[in-house]
Order: structure tokens, then C-alpha cells, then sequence
């Protein structure tokens, strides 16, 4: 027969396993939901060891957009001025796509070292840059000065 100081330290560690196994689960979520963000720069540096799904920032390459004919497959170069990154997405662009202007593109590398987009995200006017894409095209012209 279980005492009640036995019974009360059980209930204790089940509510600390309870917590315990919350808290791991939490965690195990957000490592899945974080998305990091890398500049074309940190992508030939090799930074980006895994296949995992993360943000590509930086400027679209004037002339660089290529439009399959008859599908919505588009292609382009995304660059922070050191180094470029051709890009592919299939989908509707964004009204506000332009070569010239900034750009951020969440998906991962493939194995011929292109960028496979699942989703484009351009800038919402003529001033604004993604601070992700003015920090990495700044420290790609530091780079360049050393």
C-alpha cells in the first residue's frame, strides 16, 4: 500500500515528465519552423550545408528573368552584388517583381546549385529593401573592399 508522501512525490514526477516532454516537443517544433536567411555570398562560401528549406535575399538581376513558354516556371538571378544565385519558382510572381529591385525567396538548394523557390516575397515599394537584403549586400561590399 502507497503512503501518501509515496503518492504525492509519484504525482510529482509525473507532472515534471509531463513538463519535460512539453517543453522537448516545443522545441522540436520551432527547430522545424526556423527558417534562416543567407545571402548569395554566405551560399558560395558554403554556409548552407544541408538541404533544408531557408531564405535566399538580395537584388534581381537585370535581364536575368526567363519565362517558360505556356507554364508559369520562371527563372532568374538573385544577387547581392559579390556573388549570384540563379533561382527557380513555378507560381505567380508578385505585382511588385521587378529586376533591379529586392527580392527574398524561401526554398533550398538543389544539387546543381540552383535555388528551387516554393514561394517569392517582394518589397512593397519603390524605397523599401528586406533589412535581410540591404545587411547582406552591405557586408558583400565590405567583403569586396578587403
Amino acid at each position: 500500500m502507497m503512503t501518501p508522501r509515496r503518492r504525492r512525490m509519484v504525482l510529482v514526477g509525473v507532472v515534471l515528465a509531463g513538463v519535460v516532454v512539453s517543453v522537448a516537443l516545443a522545441l522540436r517544433a520551432f527547430q522545424l519552423n526556423l527558417q534562416y536567411f543567407f545571402s548569395p555570398t554566405q551560399i558560395a562560401e558554403g554556409t548552407v550545408a544541408d538541404a533544408r528549406t531557408f531564405r535566399l535575399g538580395g537584388m534581381v538581376v537585370e535581364d536575368s528573368v526567363e519565362r517558360e513558354e505556356g507554364s508559369l516556371t520562371v527563372s532568374f538571378v538573385v544577387t547581392d552584388y559579390a556573388h549570384s544565385v540563379p533561382v527557380e519558382y513555378t507560381g505567380v510572381l508578385p505585382d511588385l517583381f521587378q529586376e533591379g529591385k529586392g527580392v527574398v525567396t524561401l526554398g533550398r538548394m538543389d544539387p546543381s546549385g540552383r535555388f528551387v523557390a516554393d514561394q517569392v516575397l517582394a518589397k512593397h515599394d519603390e524605397n523599401y529593401m528586406p533589412p535581410e537584403v540591404a545587411e547582406a549586400i552591405e557586408q558583400a561590399r565590405e567583403r569586396e573592399q578587403l
